[in-house]
């Protein structure tokens, strides 16, 4: 698979090209992170490239955002609870340090990560696990893709790619 679609994530994902896309949500995109150090990572793109802040968004769908931030925080919780009994809670962040558009990071946290790191921010983590392959997305994720994908579902409110 070509890494094209990466240098325009919401794009690709308007145009149906953006394979980390889960399910199309009412003011965004549900997508599974590029890294998985912490199974389950997920990212909500808002689907304006152009909006770079929260509140640059009509007030209605800012409450949108929010409310498919919430869904798939859910969804992942859900998700990995399921399939990981070291499951323990997850982290809702809009930060939009780097990437100039609005997103926010839904990140899984669980009782088996390193004890110096588990009550820390996900960012403190060593920079290799951003880029070590053994972390990155691929087909051995499928089933947690598919069960995020199903939480999703059950939740309502959005459609399959």
């Amino acid at each position: 698979m070509s890494d094209e679609w990466k240098r325009d994530r919401i794009g690709s994902a308007l145009r149906g090209e953006n394979p980390a896309v889960l399910r199309r949500l009412g003011a965004g995109f549900a997508v599974i992170g590029d890294v998985q150090f912490l199974p389950g990572y997920s990212v909500l793109l808002v689907d304006d490239p152009r909006v770079q802040r929260l509140s640059e968004l009509p007030k209605g769908k800012r409450l949108g955002f929010l409310g498919d931030m919430d869904r798939l925080g859910e969804a992942v919780e859900r998700a990995c609870r399921r399939l990981d009994s070291g499951f323990r809670r997850v982290n809702l962040e809009i930060l939009g340090n780097t990437d100039p558009f609005l997103h926010a990071h839904v990140w899984p946290r669980f009782d088996w990560e390193p004890a110096e790191l588990v009550g820390l921010p996900v960012w403190l983590y060593p920079r290799e696990r951003w880029s070590d392959e053994e972390f990155a997305l691929g087909p051995r994720h499928d089933v947690l893709r598919a069960a995020i994908g199903e939480e999703l579902d059950r939740l309502g409110g959005g459609t399959a790619p």
